[in-house]
């Protein structure tokens, strides 16, 4: 059963989260990206339950309710909060000074990056989805004769000011066509919307990207056992920013390629991406 809870963090934010499995339990910490929500993990979080662990997926900084303080300062939603979060999130779970698993999704996944690489001590397994360890990315999109500045095209119009209303206009037409229109379920796009499809979220969602440069990020190899789940047709990340990122990882590395796959891969191949997740984390236990 996932419950919804508010996790009131130290910093005085309060996280919305879809919270499922025994207390006690292994924790996982699931991070959302954009333009989602915590429930992308609708399958995960049971499934995780049903095999012991403590699973919690918030709705981060800016898409909470509770923790979104005002995107005009865009100092609000500097990287190194982001990370600070995660860790404030996993303390008021009850899991303070605990190892415990990471999971995140694009710009999730980014985020977890930042996790794995300021605090390797404390993370016992690491799954991304979609998103390249941050040096491999860079590298692609500075390649002369690669495609990835095509695909990262979308991120430069984010930063424009009247972004926002355009995405939320005609019934947020242009998220359903566009960076939806990779497949997902429009269930799922009924879900993400009742967190993200209101204009004080969406300016605060796209503050990410105001505040952090595109996703850059100095993050250096990682000490952490590490799953990277990418599907082939991601319209957003090409094979050379994937398949690149097993060169910044130090520790155990496995990289699973999902055939006819786009970006949102838990909204699309849901049950292949959990089954894989729980092999890892049974892996690497706390």
């Amino acid at each position: 059963m996932v419950e919804t809870t508010d996790f009131k963090t130290r910093s005085g934010l309060a996280f919305t989260a879809g919270v499922a499995g025994p207390i006690g339990g292994p924790l996982v910490l699931l991070l959302h990206g954009f333009p989602e929500s915590r429930h992308s993990w609708r399958t995960a979080l049971p499934a995780l339950a049903g095999a012991g662990y403590r699973a919690v997926a918030p709705d981060q900084r800016g898409y909470s309710p509770g923790a979104r303080p005002d995107p005009a300062d865009l100092s609000n939603y500097d990287f190194e909060k982001l990370i600070a979060d995660a860790v404030e999130i996993v303390a008021a779970a009850g899991y303070d000074g605990k190892r415990f698993h990471l999971v995140g999704h694009d710009w999730g996944g980014q985020v977890s990056w930042g996790v794995a690489g300021a605090h390797p001590e404390r993370l016992a397994s690491l799954t991304i989805l979609s998103r390249p360890h941050p040096k491999s990315f860079h590298r692609a999109l500075l390649k002369e004769d690669g495609d990835q500045k095509n695909r990262s095209r979308h991120h430069r119009a984010f930063l424009e000011p009247e972004t926002g209303k355009l995405l939320l206009a005609d019934n947020a037409k242009r998220l359903r066509d566009g960076l939806f229109g990779q497949g997902v379920p429009t269930a799922a796009l009924k879900e993400h919307l009742s967190v993200l499809g209101n204009p004080a979220a969406m300016e605060a969602a796209l503050a990410w990207y105001r505040a952090n440069k595109g996703l850059a990020a100095d993050i250096g190899s990682i000490q952490v056992p590490t799953l990277y789940i990418w599907g082939d047709a991601d319209a957003t990340v090409g094979p050379d920013a994937a398949h690149g990122t097993a060169e910044f990882v130090d520790a155990a590395f496995a990289m699973e390629v999902l055939p006819g796959v786009g970006h949102f891969v838990m909204d699309q191949a849901p049950a292949r991406a959990t089954e894989l997740l729980l092999a890892h984390l049974k892996k690497h236990p706390v």
